[in-house]
């Protein structure tokens, strides 16, 4: 069901391709990487919201995934992209001068194994990296969708991962969990339906095309189980209140001790005993 909207937006940032991840609108609006990033360590989150602390970047990994996105955006967009990162893509002496360097050499696998399939490239039409935006529980939201398709009623968010069938455990539900529920992209899925309804007032199904990192790419077209989506806005529901209050600077932010940045500021406080490092 749509979500009744209580705020309204307005008065907000118009967002725009080139703003959309400025630290200012991301002030102003919740979205689904933020709300996750807070669900894992709202001290971490926060302190990259405020500027104060930027988390180390595995750049091939950033690059490799945002190198193909752009190549199933547009012409256009990929050609802007190897542009602008023309010295950290693309080798400049040797041999190898004028081409992709070695370290993003398996990008172009991920990208031929997506292209030459045939129902990929009839399901992956419609408008891309659509900017939607709602009201979820009173609050501003934001969603950039990688591929909508109003008419026929569904959207695409592409994925690339390390091993497809990889496993996660996940020691609080004790299970083995997939990469797309390890990494939560059913919050991100029911954010995107929400935004979308909101936004054209038409129900959409989500679908995530994942491809990984194998010598040899393999390719997966995922659905969302309807009960994976009620636990999604669950989540938001459960917590919301919470991390706006954090976000907007009313409560202070818990600290999860296990991330980079709570390593990087920990101070040596307590003892504990050597029974206690392993839960």
């Amino acid at each position: 069901m749509p979500l009744k909207q209580t705020q309204q937006i307005s008065s907000k940032t118009q967002l725009t391709s080139d703003n959309y991840y400025d630290r200012d609108t991301d002030l102003q609006y919740q979205s689904a990487t933020l709300f996750k990033s807070f669900l894992e360590c709202e001290a971490k989150t926060q302190a990259e919201l405020l500027g104060v602390w930027k988390p180390p970047e595995n750049q091939v990994a950033l690059l490799m995934g945002n190198y193909l996105h752009s190549y199933f955006e547009s012409k256009e967009a990929h050609e802007a992209f190897i542009e602008q990162h023309q010295s950290e893509l693309i080798s400049s002496q040797g041999k190898t001068k004028g081409q992709l360097k070695t370290a993003y050499k398996g990008v172009e696998a991920m990208i031929d194994v997506l292209a030459n399939d045939e129902k990929f490239c009839s399901l992956y039409q419609g408008d891309k990296e659509a900017i939607v935006t709602g009201n979820i529980y009173g609050v501003a939201w934001k969603g950039k969708i990688d591929c909508l398709n109003l008419d026929r009623g569904y959207f695409i968010d592409l994925k690339t991962t390390q091993d497809l069938h990889k496993s996660y455990w996940n020691s609080e539900q004790h299970e083995k969990q997939s990469f797309a529920v390890h990494y939560n992209y059913q919050l991100q899925m029911w954010v995107y339906m929400q935004l979308i309804y909101q936004t054209f007032g038409v129900w959409c199904q989500p679908y995530i095309v994942a491809v990984d990192k194998q010598k040899v790419p393999d390719k997966a077209i995922l659905s969302i189980p309807s009960y994976r989506l009620e636990e999604a806005e669950q989540v938001v529901a459960d917590n919301q209140e919470r991390v706006e209050s954090v976000r907007q600077g009313e409560t202070k932010p818990e600290r999860c001790e296990q991330c980079d940045y709570c390593k990087e500021t920990k101070q040596l406080n307590e003892i504990i005993s050597i029974d206690d490092l392993v839960e």
